[in-house]
This record gives structure tokens, C-alpha cells and sequence, in this order.
């Protein structure tokens, strides 16, 4: 085992999750402790069909069994002990600023990695020594300062390399009397190779588990002693990477900046319930639609290609062969609202056969600089150079004042949704204040 791996990049990294977190930082703002009450914290009904959990204390998965991101408000008990709170992004967002501001106490801000809003891969390779006798130590000593700043509790992962903390938090970390998990290129056999269950490792789930069954591999340890020829053959790129993380085997670079060759802007939505009405449909196309022309104006970027997808409600999808439809058009370079709201509302027009929608997404792909104002001939240069102008001012008000200082009349009509969404964080409510 050594001789294979002591040509492999080791160093000391922690991946700390901040446990059930957004259920904490409410029962923090309550003044409850986090592990002991009871407590879930769910989503607007009106948008996730009767309201999904979000987030469930410790205290309330022991007592009810309630899986946040699968149970929803209809699967509680009726008990007057357990808490229903509605989330406040905003909270977690500053939390979890606050929480990372405690590691960067710890190591360089460089080498704090924000994994998740709620876990954070920290390299203390080089900073470890300077706090305590061993990296467990260590570790320790962050969670008592999370704990008392901020009265949170905290897991932490503990490894050689990102992979090797990534498991150590996963799979004992969370077990652990202590919240604290170790994997080290010595302890693979024992820490990686004893997992029994290949979908417990991050990076598997239950399609690639099918197909490693397929080949005969049911446990960590046959993935580990698999040839990795054949998994290469047989899976591709990821089968080589399965076969690395059954050694304990990470060469990534945290600190590699990764560059998108070809972007592209976009939004989508899901809409608080089923859109029969062709213009209420309308009306939000034409809404996702401004947005994407100001976040490409914004950017300074024209689009070429403008995308539009329908997915249908579940009860259309249900007697329908098709999901929904989804098309794309090529335009000349654009960013302004009028050009691209007209040829998003043609493709709508053009596919669109009376069915009951439930999801809208909008995209611009094949994008290019902004270099100066394109005048064409079915419109006047004059009008063309004023609605550039009127984009441009309305953009200003947005950035000083806010999206809803200044909205089109359309977005007031029934079935308008901008308003709400410009109050969303993260596709939930920010929350009122909590200072």
C-alpha cells in the first residue's frame, strides 16, 4: 500500500459540515440548542406541492424519521412539540460567512474552500502545527470555536487529500461521539475498503452502482481490486476515477481556478402552480426573458442563440408522450429585452399546443462581446439607440434601488411571478430580518 501511494500528493484536509444547518441557525435564533430540539424547516407550500422539508434537526429525524429534500409538510405528525419554521436564506448565507470567517483563524483565506453552503473544505496542511499536537486536535479545537461563536456543532472530515475527508465526514465523522472522522493512506484498507454499501461513497449513486454490479463489483474492496483497464473500458473516465477513490487516491487542485470555455446565461423557473391561461404563460416567458437580456447586458454580452424550454405539469406529462418541449433559435447578436422577449414568445407560439405548463427555462448561449450597438433595417436608428438607452437606465435603477422599485406592467398582471422571485434567495424566502 505505501509503495503505491507515497508518490501521491499527501497533505492535511479538513471538510467540515455544519451539522443540520439550517435547522441550527434556527433553533440558535431561538435560543434552543441545535442537537435537542425538535424542529423542521419547510419551504413555501405554494411552490413545492404542499411543502417540502428543507432542513430537520437531529432531535427531529430520532423522533419522526423525517428525511429533509424527500418528506414533505403532509408527512409530519401532528405533535405540539415539534416546530415548523419557514427558511430565511438570507440567515444561513450570513452564517455561513461567519463560520468560514472562523477557519480562515485557523488557515489562509487561500486555502478555504467553500464547498456548500453548509460545508467547507479547508487544506491546514500547512497551518495544522500551529494550533495543537495533531490534526484531531486540531479539528477539535475549531468546533469549540464555531460552538461557542456562533453555537453551532460541526463534523469534520479528516484526510491526506479532499477525497480521503470527503469519505472520513460521509461515512464516520457523522457517527462518531466526537463528529470527527479520519482516513490516511494506511487506514484505505480498513476505513475504505470495509464499506459495504458502494452508494455510502460520495460519487456514487444507484445508476453507476447498477452498472459496477454488472460487472461484478458490490463493495468497495472489489472495486479496489478490480482491473482498472477493464473499468476504464467497460464505464469510461469515471471508471478510472471510481477505481482512484476506492485507494484513497485525490490529485485535484483546490486552488485551480477552472475557466468555462463556452457559457452561457440563463434562468428558469418553477411555477407556483399549473399555467393553463396562454397569456398568464406569456407573461412569465417575457419575465425570464428580460432578466436574461439585463444579466447579459450586465456581463456585456450579446447572445446568438436563444433557448426555450416548457416542461408540462405532471398531470399533462402524465397523458402526454412528451415531458414538454424544448427549442432554440439563431438570432443576430443581441442583448435587449424587446428582441429577445419577441423570439422567445415566437417559439412559444410556434410549439405550444394548449398544454398545462409547470416549468419555463430561458438560455443564451453562443455569446459574444458587446463591442458597440448593431443597427438593423426594419427599425429606425433613432428608436433602436433610445431603447438601448431606456435598457441601460432601467438596469441602473435595478442595481441602486432594487428589481422591484421599477417593473413592467406586465409583471402586475395574474400570473406575474418576478415580483415574488426578486424576493427569493437560492429559490427560497430570504426571511425577515434577524438582527
Amino acid at each position: 500500500m505505501k509503495l503505491f501511494t507515497d508518490k501521491e500528493p499527501h497533505g492535511v484536509f479538513f471538510l467540515i459540515d455544519n451539522k443540520s444547518f439550517y435547522a441550527s441557525c434556527e433553533a440558535v435564533e431561538r435560543g434552543f440548542n441545535p442537537l435537542k430540539v425538535p424542529m423542521v424547516v419547510i419551504s413555501e407550500a405554494r411552490n413545492t406541492n404542499g411543502g417540502l422539508i428543507l432542513a430537520t434537526s437531529p432531535a427531529a429525524k430520532a423522533m419522526y424519521n423525517i428525511k429533509a429534500n424527500v418528506s414533505r409538510k403532509r408527512d409530519l405528525p401532528i405533535d405540539p412539540r415539534l416546530l415548523i419554521v419557514p427558511p430565511r436564506m438570507n440567515l444561513y448565507i450570513k452564517k455561513n460567512l461567519q463560520v468560514n470567517g472562523i477557519f480562515a483563524k485557523f488557515a489562509a483565506e487561500e486555502d478555504i474552500l467553500p464547498y456548500s453552503i453548509d460545508e467547507s473544505l479547508v487544506d491546514m496542511t500547512h497551518s495544522w502545527h500551529l494550533f495543537g499536537d495533531s490534526p484531531k486536535d486540531v479539528a477539535r479545537l475549531m468546533q469549540k470555536t464555531v460552538r461557542t461563536e456562533l453555537g453551532l456543532y460541526t463534523t469534520v472530515g479528516i484526510g491526506d487529500n479532499p477525497v480521503q475527508a470527503k469519505i472520513a465526514l460521509d461515512i464516520y465523522a457523522k457517527h462518531d461521539a466526537d463528529l470527527i472522522g479520519e482516513i490516511n493512506y494506511e487506514s484505505v484498507p480498513d476505513k475504505i475498503w470495509k464499506i459495504k454499501h458502494l452508494t455510502d461513497v460520495w460519487g456514487i449513486g444507484s445508476r453507476t452502482e447498477k452498472r459496477l454490479n454488472s460487472l461484478r463489483i458490490f463493495n468497495m474492496n472489489e472495486l479496489a481490486h478490480a482491473n482498472p483497464y477493464m473499468l476504464k473500458q467497460e464505464i469510461g473516465i469515471i471508471g478510472s476515477q471510481l477505481f482512484a477513490t476506492a485507494w484513497g487516491v485525490d490529485r485535484s487542485n483546490m486552488k485551480y481556478k477552472h475557466v468555462t470555455k463556452s457559457a452561457s446565461i440563463g434562468n428558469s423557473q418553477v411555477l407556483p402552480r399549473d399555467y393553463n391561461q396562454k397569456i398568464e404563460i406569456e407573461t412569465v416567458i417575457k419575465e425570464i426573458g428580460e432578466q436574461v437580456a439585463a444579466r447579459l447586458r450586465s456581463r456585456n454580452k450579446l447572445t446568438t442563440h436563444l433557448s426555450l424550454s416548457i416542461g408540462f405539469s405532471f398531470a399533462e406529462a402524465t397523458g402526454n408522450e412528451k415531458n414538454g418541449f424544448s427549442h432554440t433559435i439563431v438570432i443576430e447578436p443581441t442583448n435587449e429585452d424587446s428582441v429577445i422577449t419577441s423570439q422567445l414568445l415566437f417559439l412559444f407560439e410556434k410549439n405550444w399546443v394548449n398544454q398545462s405548463v409547470r416549468n419555463i427555462a430561458v438560455y443564451g448561449s453562443g455569446l459574444v462581446e458587446n463591442q458597440g450597438q448593431q443597427l438593423n433595417i426594419f427599425d429606425t436608428p433613432t428608436r433602436q439607440i433610445q431603447n438601448a438607452k431606456l435598457n441601460g437606465v432601467v438596469d441602473d435603477i435595478h442595481k441602486k434601488f432594487g428589481f422591484t422599485k421599477l417593473v413592467y406592467a406586465t409583471s402586475l398582471k395574474e400570473g406575474g411571478t418576478a415580483i415574488d422571485r426578486a424576493k427569493l434567495v437560492g429559490g427560497h424566502s430570504g426571511g425577515n430580518s434577524y438582527e
